[in-house]
């Protein structure tokens, strides 16, 4: 007898997080967008064998925001594991480390940062909801290893959750709910195709709304994507949300 392993595994997106100075908490509207989710997946008759979210507290209050819906609909789902594995990177850190080493020698970045700034002070809205030109010099910066940097790599991003998502899909569960984000998502659905390419996986990520859920199925042994970025449940333009 071979060895038991899942057959499809939910790839699910935090709802809409906070804002850039508070960000890993969900907003009012990215609580929201998690209760349709749990109504949609009760309504669909899913459920789930496993549950497992990122370290992160988007991620897991996206999982218990579902997994307390579950229970009032009179199901008993399992306990929700927590890996962080499954966390998005460190962009804060990510910005602490490398966005002066930017500015050092770039004036164009300099100025693109210090406006980022200035919106957030000035209480521009909108900023907190964009990714801005400074976010991508950095997060570009980050992936080419360009400056000297302390905390996690690219390479060693990659590896975790690559590693994350083979462990669930070998274990026994025959349904597993991941609660993550974004970027690990899209890591994920590229190793599918045998792709470790950043532009693919940063466009996938980039492309992500808020309380998505990406399948892959792992009948056979072999991983295959059954659905991306699937929003069913935010029927409401006003729900469907990237940050």
């Amino acid at each position: 007898m071979g060895v038991q392993v899942a057959e499809t595994v939910f790839l699910i997106r935090h709802g809409q997080a906070g804002t850039r100075d508070d960000y890993d908490r969900l907003s009012p509207l990215g609580e929201e967008q998690a209760l349709c989710l749990a109504r949609y997946l009760l309504r669909e008759g899913i459920s789930f064998d496993r549950w497992i979210a990122g370290g992160l507290r988007r991620q897991q209050q996206t999982a218990q925001i579902v997994h307390g819906a579950f229970r009032q609909a009179g199901q008993t789902p399992p306990e929700i594991e927590v890996d962080a594995r499954w966390s998005e990177f460190d962009l804060d850190q990510v910005y602490a480390g490398i966005a002066p080493q930017i500015a050092a020698e770039d004036a164009a970045f300099r100025a693109h940062y210090e406006e980022m700034l200035a919106r957030i002070r000035a209480g521009d809205g909108t900023v907190h909801r964009q990714w801005t030109p400074a976010d991508t010099q950095v997060v570009r910066a980050w992936i080419e290893q360009r400056f000297p940097f302390e905390g996690e790599s690219w390479a060693d991003f990659l590896d975790r959750v690559q590693q994350a998502f083979r462990d669930a899909a070998n274990g026994a569960a025959r349904r597993v709910a991941i609660f993550t984000s974004a970027t690990p998502a899209a890591i994920t659905v590229a190793s599918v195709f045998g792709s470790r390419a950043p532009l693919h996986i940063m466009r996938m990520a980039g492309a992500a709304l808020n309380a998505n859920f990406t399948i892959v199925d792992v009948r056979g042994g072999a991983p295959s994507l059954s659905c991306f970025n699937a929003v069913p449940h935010l029927d409401d333009p006003r729900l469907r949300t990237y940050r």
